[in-house]
């Protein structure tokens, strides 16, 4: 047998259910052979208990980490918080063994498991989806193993699924499976169906996983998909529908009146009003239009209407996204979803605004919605002569894959081409592409000179920093001495932009698609730093993780990859306090900083002070007692229309504004205590928005913004200046988001100057989350040999 033919050891895991399913097998062309299995029920505690159980798994078939030549994951679908959890697991133990990551469906597994306990014919999954809903999947099982009868994974309503299988005439053949039967059992024996697999086969197993995998040939290259070529930046969970956020979104878009639809959503990390991306709505079918006409006037493309958009636009699995400047239409792009395949439509962009790269970013918004619904590839068609769109389409990662002769009128034929999904698209801000790792998987790194081993054995300990807690997947690398070798940071802020603040589902979502090239780029950056091309694990120390606060299905994965890795590369994991990585971040401006000094953390989710005695030793003098600062600019923001994250964007206006101009009520500014308050501001300045509004007076944004911003300013700074003249500290430090804030920075040290206080404030590139504080942090700990167990999960309300 050829090495590349040869057995291999896999090792799979899967959380999507209530069961922790793990197992370890030799795997060859001819099947699998299971050496151990961990399968457990384990409700809500897979982070707590996957990682040991992988250990113990190995160490009961007689195997070292080392002997796993791959990792296999369930993707699911199932529990949106489980499936990620195993994926970020997965993604860990394969980047800490530096093996393939191959991943396949739960419901396969099910149905595999079916087959070992000697079930034969047609098998129905019912898989639990939760909302009263469930993932069917129909197998026709023979000797030979499942075969679908399906294309790919969907979600419906219990009775749909109910009622879509009792409709066969071959119904009362079919034997019924999964975890969903324990809620809706009743409801399928109501409709007639009377086979059911033994309750203990409902779950998937590990067995189930390698069987799966062995049948679908992936460890094996049989499959040609990108998903299934070992890349774990490639395995992602399997999605049914989008979150909430962007269903309802959804609904509200694709309304059959008109409504009055406001424009919100900052590009990226800029908050710049210029060149933002959102989906259509039910207002821009006129204008979208009228750029079409425009921009396929020369061609034999035939125009659509502003009917057919709006009619389009209203139609379930189809996809439309706009680019604007300020409101006005530059660009489009649409696709439905058909199946496994997501079809563009269209994609066009005003002549003025070609070659700025809109066009692949439409391309890449509509076909990654069409992947969360299920879809592996895209497909679309470009005149045969038109090579600009040809060679944009190539470098996406389409090729051609047929011709329709004469379909843009006689001579003009149009070619097919067609892509994997994601689609291969540049990088932006300096942030690596979440979705392709940097270079084919495995990692090969270069041969080192004794020189460079000399240089890093020297940097030692270097440790690995992670941080996950909100909309930023960031992963910093920090040596022996305290230095940052390096620090990346991949932002998922334009995702939640349209929708006015973070969405939670979408965050968490985006950490597993970015984890893989993030931590890549990391070590790629912290190799070129010793004059490597790549840090491998076995150059690090320790890896450190923000534990909490934060949004705990943002929190679980970062936590889910750090243990992963920890565990396959059997080093050391540090949990860390994220608002204590904000006050070490002001190190990287003062670095003979040292307590006692008072701080001010001010950011998205936290507005408090705090009386740093000592570093790890803290009292928090007082917080808000409602909303954050960061919440209430970003409120307003929203209010005015100006979009998501407001600080940027109202700070701007506030320097061309008068901060004397409008009075705003500074709450609790002589309360006698530290405590915050800024709902009642944040209604007020909303009330005085209506007021205006009703009166039809036009606002001056500028002012508004400046009176608003300094009502914030005056009882921060208020508060901070009693706190230090309380404990009598000489030094006074800011942390967290808004302390990017020009003009809450100098009024810091303006009030600051004048008490002989020294004012540390971090560089602006620290104030926001990133990793290279939790690196700092992580690095203390280590020195004190202060460690975590691999039970360790997410804390979200975490404190000081």
């Amino acid at each position: 047998m050829s090495e590349a033919k040869a057995a291999k050891t896999i090792l799979a895991v899967d959380t999507s259910t209530d069961m922790l399913a793990c197992a370890v097998g030799r795997m060859d062309e001819q099947g699998v052979e299971v050496l151990a299995t961990g399968d457990h029920l384990c409700r809500r505690h897979a982070n707590e208990e996957l990682v040991e159980t992988c250990a113990n798994v190995l160490e009961r078939a007689g195997l070292a980490r080392g002997d796993v030549d791959a990792v296999l994951a369930g993707r699911g679908p199932g529990s949106f918080t489980g499936v990620r959890i195993g994926i970020a697991t997965a993604k860990g133990l394969a980047c800490g063994l530096e093996c393939p990551l191959y991943g396949t469906s739960t419901l396969d597994a099910v149905a595999w498991t079916a087959w070992s306990a000697g079930v034969r014919g047609l098998v129905g999954v019912v898989a639990d989806a939760m909302r009263r809903e469930v993932y069917p999947g129909l197998y026709q099982v023979g000797e030979a193993g499942p075969v679908r009868l399906f294309e790919v994974e969907s979600v419906v309503k219990t009775p749909a699924a109910v009622e879509a299988w009792a409709q066969r005439t071959d119904h009362d053949q079919i034997w019924l499976t999964g975890d969903g039967l324990k809620k809706y059992r009743a409801q399928f024996e109501a409709a007639g169906f009377s086979r059911f697999v033994d309750e203990g086969a409902w779950h998937p197993t590990g067995e189930g996983l390698l069987r799966a995998a062995a049948a679908s040939g992936v460890a094996f290259g049989k499959s040609d998909a990108a998903v299934d070529s070992g890349d774990p930046a490639l395995v992602l969970p399997v999605y049914t529908r989008l979150s909430d956020a962007e269903e309802n979104e959804a609904k509200r878009l694709g309304l059959a009146e008109p409504a009055t639809v406001a424009i919100t959503g900052c590009d990226d990390a800029l908050a710049d009003r210029h060149l933002q991306l959102r989906p259509m709505n039910v207002n821009d079918p006129v204008a979208v239009a009228a750029l079409e006409t425009e921009v396929f006037a020369p061609s034999n493309h035939t125009p659509w209407s502003e009917r057919l958009f709006s009619d389009d636009l209203a139609e379930p699995g189809h996809i439309w996204w706009v680019a604007h400047d300020e409101g006005t239409i530059v660009g489009y792009a649409g696709a439905v979803v058909a199946g496994s395949e997501v079809q563009i439509s269209n994609v066009a962009v005003v002549e003025s605004r070609r070659r700025e790269g809109i066009a692949a970013r439409l391309l890449a918004r509509v076909t990654y919605d069409g992947q969360m619904l299920g879809a592996t590839t895209s497909v679309l068609e470009v005149e045969a002569g038109n090579a600009a769109a040809q060679a944009l389409y190539a470098k996406l990662g389409y090729v051609e894959c047929g011709r329709r002769p004469n379909y843009y009128g006689r001579g003009h034929d149009a070619l097919i081409m067609q892509a994997e999904l994601p689609l291969v698209t540049p990088s932006r801000h300096d942030t690596p592409d979440p979705h392709a790792s940097l270079r084919p998987w495995p990692i090969v790194a270069e041969k080192r000179g004794d020189d460079v081993a000399s240089a890093i054995a020297a940097a030692a300990p270097l440790v690995l920093a992670i941080e996950s807690s909100c909309d930023e997947t960031a992963m910093a690398i920090i040596d022996g001495s305290g230095a940052i070798v390096s620090s990346v940071v991949a932002t998922s802020i334009d995702f939640h932009a349209r929708f006015g603040g973070v969405v939670p589902e979408i965050a968490s979502r985006k950490h597993v698609e970015a984890l893989v090239g993030v931590y890549e780029e990391t070590m790629a950056q912290a190799g070129a730093h010793f004059g490597v091309d790549t840090l491998v694990p076995a150059d690090l120390a320790a890896v450190g993780v923000t534990q909490g606060p934060g949004l705990v299905g943002a929190l679980v994965v970062g936590i889910a990859f750090a243990k992963g890795l920890a565990g396959a590369a059997d080093l050391p994991l540090i949990g860390v306090d994220h608002l204590e990585g904000h006050l070490f971040a002001n190190l990287f401006e003062t670095p003979d900083l040292r307590p006692p000094f008072v701080a001010s953390l001010v950011s998205g989710g936290h507005t408090m002070l705090v009386h740093v005695r000592d570093w790890g030793s803290y009292e928090v003098l007082g917080e808000t007692i409602d909303d954050a600062v960061g919440e209430a600019f970003d409120k307003v923001a929203k209010a005015l229309g100006l979009g998501y994250p407001g600080g940027p964007v109202i700070s701007r206006l506030a320097e061309k504004g008068n901060r004397k101009a409008i009075h705003f009520p500074r709450a609790m500014m002589h309360s006698g205590d530290y405590s915050f308050s800024l709902s009642g501001l944040k209604t007020s300045v909303i009330t005085y928005i209506n007021n205006e509004n009703r009166a039809g007076r036009p606002i001056n944004l500028p002012d508004l913004a400046a009176s608003f911003e300094a009502a914030v300013i005056d009882v921060q700074v208020a508060k901070a200046a009693e706190a230090v003249e309380r404990t009598g500290v000489s030094d006074f430090c800011v942390g967290g988001g808004v302390a990017a804030n020009p003009q809450l920075r100098e009024a810091y040290k303006r009030k600051f100057g004048r008490m002989g206080v020294r004012v540390t404030v971090p560089p602006l590139t620290a104030c926001t989350d990133n990793a290279a504080m939790i690196a700092l942090v992580a690095k203390r700990k280590y020195d004190l040999g202060e460690f975590a167990t691999l039970r360790m999960d997410a804390d979200p309300n975490m404190s000081l």
